[in-house]
Order: structure tokens, then sequence, then C-alpha cells
């Protein structure tokens, strides 16, 4: 599966290239520019299944570091301090990497997270129990 079997290849070129100057990575604004928003839980898993380059179970920061290429062969690598700041916004229990159910707990549509879902974006709390 490729990434444009999920997302549309023209939002991904116009959020690629809507970061190609290095520290320029918004990581809300990108995942929010290539459609994962508007995404099902499923199809956000599989997203990130692409993106773990090393089939782990976790997007570690040297996978974080060529996000970009997994989106777009030919996009740039971040910075280290633009891959700093990415884990860090999605690495909430400190072991160094982001996890699947990380990025499909902070799936939600609250403000704070516009550019959910992303494995990079804070946990958001999701309660199960029905609305009444």
């Amino acid at each position: 599966m490729s990434m444009t079997d999920l997302l549309h290849a023209e939002d991904i070129k116009k959020a690629v290239g809507a970061f190609t100057a290095a520290e320029s990575f918004d990581h809300k604004k990108f995942f929010q520019m290539v459609g994962l928003k508007k995404k099902s839980p499923d199809d956000v898993k599989k997203v990130f299944h692409i993106l773990d380059k090393d089939k782990s179970g976790f997007i570690e920061e040297e996978e974080l570091g060529f996000i970009l290429k997994g989106f777009l062969p030919d996009a740039r690598d971040l910075t280290t301090k633009e891959t700093k700041t990415l884990l860090a916004a999605g690495d909430k229990d400190g072991d160094g990497k982001i996890g699947a159910d990380a990025e499909l707990k902070s799936c939600n549509n609250s403000p704070e997270n516009s550019g959910c879902p992303s494995p990079s974006i804070p946990k958001a709390n999701i309660s199960m129990t029905p609305v009444q």
C-alpha cells in the first residue's frame, strides 16, 4: 500500500511543498494539509504503518527525520530541531518513540488538535462513554 492509496497526491505535493525550507515544518499544519484529519482511524493507522519503515510498531526518532519522504520520496529530511520537536509532541511516555495507539488516541475534532490525526499531535482525552 502506498500513501496515495490513502491520501490525494495533490494534497501531499502541496503539503510537502509548503515546508521545503529548513525549520519551516509545522506538524499540525502538515497533517491537516495532507488530509489526515478527514480520514478514519483505520486509514490513519495504515498511514502510520507506512511511515513505520522498520515495521517495529513504533516510529522512532530516526524515522521521524525522514517522515516527509514517507509522503513524497523526493521530499527533504527534517532538521534535527524539527525532528526533536515532532518527537516531543507525540512521545508522551518519554520512551523515544511514537506508537500507533498514541496516534489514534490523538484523533478527535477538538480545536487544540486541529492537525489531527497524527503520530506527532499530543494525546487528547477521548472518552468512549456514549453521550446521553
